[in-house]
């Protein structure tokens, strides 16, 4: 059987110090940019492979993220995952995932427990958890670093967000640029800061257009493709149904769909139907999904990278803001006569 490479070896191959190796694998500033490269390249060659239980002894650190989640969206979970896992593995960390119940009365006791016995170095928190007062204000008691996926608030807060209103006002501009007056909007799960976010887009651009916001076109829902399901019926059972639903996000706008075609709707020649946040499922669904284009598998990524900035070296972290895309794909169209 092969010895297993060792730092040694590293250091030899690079002809640098195995301190000097240590320090590049920790993502240590004051580095050489050469001297970086040089080590990465031994790295690679030899397929060495880090001791993380020596590292977490030398360094007091665990060399683990963990990613603290509630969310009905599969889709959306899987692409923000996709994004931390690949800034953990970039920066020799592992990945922890813990599911937490938004409502359980004992949500920050478990964060407590899973700090306790996983010692993470810092979490990543995605919405609705990243809007709960009293976990932050534990986290901040504890020193324990974190970062926020699309938080409510932006300040004293290190992530990533993006500008959902606006995303959802250009949605909705979309769609009356169609000849869209009777447009219906299925709102996601009210805890999320998202839900409000996409419902101002989505009143600001009714009035933008001249459209009296009509309360029976506005369904509550939980960005799941149930709530989808039931928004959809209750709107289309309406006397004057909408030409229109934009649904709160991909997984919502699918039930809809379902429902439409259950009932013999053409989409987009009956009823025009868009989403957001661009899950794979949007393309793969048929009529491929209009939605807004948000990148949380970037989201997540960078999240990460700003919560391991901020382990290095606490408030070194800041909120980022990425850009958004409207897809306009099959599921809209003009508006019927």
């Amino acid at each position: 059987m092969a010895s297993r490479v060792r730092i040694e070896d590293v250091a030899a191959a690079a002809n640098v110090s195995m301190k000097t190796v240590s320090r590049v694998l920790n993502r240590e500033p004051n580095v050489r940019e050469d001297t970086r490269e040089r080590v990465l390249a031994a790295v690679d060659r030899l397929n060495y492979i880090p001791d993380f239980s020596a590292r977490s002894l030398a360094g007091n650190k665990s060399f683990l993220i963990a990613l603290l989640y509630n969310n009905p969206s599969a889709n959306y979970l899987m692409e923000v995952m996709g994004g931390v896992l690949a800034a953990c593995e970039s920066h020799q960390y592992n990945m922890l995932l813990c599911p937490l119940d938004f409502d359980s009365p004992k949500i920050v006791a478990n964060v407590e427990a899973l700090v306790a016995r996983s010692r993470p170095d810092g979490l990543v928190l995605t919405p609705p958890i990243t809007d709960l007062p009293a976990l932050l204000a534990r986290l901040s008691e504890l020193e324990i670093p974190s970062a926020s996926i699309s938080p409510k608030v932006h300040a004293n807060c290190a992530g990533v967000a993006m500008d959902e209103t606006q995303a959802a006002y250009d949605m909705v501009a979309h769609l009356v640029s169609l000849g869209h007056r009777r447009i219906a909007h299925i709102a996601g799960h009210p805890a999320h800061g998202a839900s409000d976010w996409r419902l101002t887009g989505y009143r600001q651009g009714l009035e933008r257009a001249g459209i009296e916001f009509d309360p029976t076109l506005l369904v509550a829902g939980e960005f799941s493709f149930e709530s989808g399901v039931h928004g959809a019926g209750e709107l289309l059972d309406l006397k004057r149904r909408p030409t229109a639903i934009f649904a709160a996000n991909d997984d919502t706008a699918a039930g809809v769909i379902t429902v439409a075609l259950e009932r013999n709707l053409r989409i987009p020649e009956d009823l025009s139907v868009c989403g957001f946040d661009d899950t794979p499922m949007s393309r793969h669904i048929f009529p491929a999904l209009t939605t807004v284009h948000q990148p949380t598998h970037e989201m997540g990524r960078l999240a990460t990278l700003e919560l391991l900035a901020s382990i290095q070296k606490p408030d070194a972290g800041e909120m980022l803001h990425v850009p958004y895309a409207l897809q306009l794909r099959r599921s809209t169209g003009p508006a019927p006569k």
